[in-house]
């Protein structure tokens, strides 16, 4: 797969970076789009060096790989291009389309199939496989509230914590005190009660 399988699948004729303009660009609202190393075309290798696929593309190639502005990828080939020397040697070949997404997917596959990887300069479709494939981790909050989530559709409330009964600093002790020996005993108060009943 290279450029010129490209423009038989109805690619547009390939516009060189250095002297691209809005004006050369589609003002259509879906494309896809590839660009190519021309150093190299016609030669057995591929020339291809990024397939991508952009809703405005005049922005995407001015704003993004030429100005720098955009995520991780389109600053790695503004990097590429400007510091490079890619600028030089490189051109973008597109075409309109009314499904981006899909077309963009196809592509990629192909390309895939024809070289064993996905293009240079894209993100490795290994890399964005296994990212696809990562599990969110659950918390065992959400975990208990999705097994006890009800059929009506509603959503399910995590039940609510039981607090453990506090016990108190210090009980009071409810042994009473030990007579002291100065209190005095039943037997003298009966024996003071008699003599005192003896007086009268």
């Amino acid at each position: 797969m290279n450029s010129l399988t490209l423009k038989e699948s109805g690619f547009s004729q390939p516009c060189q970076f250095k002297t691209i303009s809005f004006a050369n660009l589609p003002s259509t609202s879906g494309s896809v789009f590839a660009i190519i190393d021309t150093s190299i075309t016609g030669k057995e290798a591929t020339d291809i060096l990024y397939i991508g696929r952009s809703k405005r593309l005049a922005r995407r190639i001015l704003g993004g790989y030429l100005a720098g502005f955009g995520g991780k990828n389109t600053k790695k080939i503004s990097a590429a291009l400007l510091n490079d020397g890619y600028i030089e040697k490189t051109a973008i070949s597109w075409m309109s389309c009314e499904k981006p997404r899909a077309i963009h997917k196809e592509l990629l596959d192909k390309y895939v199939q024809a070289h064993g990887k996905a293009p240079l300069w894209n993100a490795s479709k290994k890399k964005l496989e296994q990212t696809k494939k990562t599990p969110t981790a659950k918390t065992k909050s959400s975990a208990t509230a999705s097994l006890k989530a009800p059929k009506t559709g509603k959503k399910a409330v995590a039940p609510a914590k039981v607090k453990a009964p506090v016990k108190p600093a210090s009980a009071k002790s409810t042994i009473p005190p030990k007579p002291s020996e100065s209190s005095s005993s039943p037997s003298s108060t009966h024996t003071s009660t008699d003599s005192a009943q003896k007086l009268e």
